[in-house]
């Protein structure tokens, strides 16, 4: 059916938190991924060159946005089981519905249109499910990764905690080896989420990228 002259109704599906927040693990994205390939090879001063200012402000930058990450990948997921708006918690049914399934992976292949109960399909809700995991793990590595540098503080408390992980990763080297490939899990679905917004605002006409910052979805309306 031919939905170009279809009225639209308006919906509000994705709350200021939300919104802010999507925005926020974003930048925070962007950050850590540009000074962790600094870190890893700091090309800008020669190896011979005493001069470390450069990497001191690189990895003071990577600390904090660091930290943001984890309190971000904190309050999402609060938001998520205690939010005032069970939009999200609804797409749940979908992810144990086979017909959803079938439909999403259907309308993926121009054979249909999306029919969702909840703000996510099946597919977006477990990959959504997955990059939230991988983003506890990548805070979880970043802060071992922290605790073996800085010895007072929060690194301090965090000592005993590092200790048993760094054990149970089989040392330092794997830690960091690990938070590099979960960087590039990040950097993989970033650039496949970013399509495929557009694609879909594109595709279905609605849960574009347009949402997220108006926190407004457009849908079709059923007669």
């Amino acid at each position: 059916m031919d939905t170009h002259n279809v009225p639209y109704e308006r919906a509000f599906i994705f709350s200021a938190a939300i919104r802010i927040f999507h925005w926020l693990r974003a930048l925070s994205i962007l950050v850590l991924v540009i000074t962790g390939f600094y870190i890893a090879w700091p090309f800008l001063v020669a190896p011979s060159n005493s001069d470390v200012l450069v990497q001191g402000w690189v990895r003071f930058a990577h600390l904090i946005f660091g930290f943001a990450l984890c309190a971000i990948t904190l309050v999402r997921a609060y938001l998520f089981f205690f939010g005032k708006s069970d939009i999200e918690r609804r797409s749940f049914k979908d992810v144990t519905s086979v017909n959803s399934w079938i439909v999403q992976l259907k309308s993926y292949l121009w054979m249909g249109h999306l029919d969702k109960k909840g703000v996510y399909g099946p597919l977006q809700f477990v990959t959504y499910l997955a990059i939230s995991v991988i983003a506890a793990l990548i805070c979880i590595t970043g802060l071992v990764l922290y605790a073996n540098v800085y010895h007072l503080g929060l690194g301090g408390m965090l000592g005993g905690f590092a200790a048993w992980v760094t054990g149970i990763m089989g040392g330092l080297a794997p830690v960091r080896i690990w938070h590099h490939y979960f960087t590039w899990v990040f950097i993989i679905f970033v650039v496949i989420h970013v399509y495929m917004a557009v694609w879909t605002g594109i595709r279905f006409k609605h849960n574009s990228v347009d949402s997220i910052v108006s926190g407004y979805d457009y849908h079709p309306k059923k007669h």
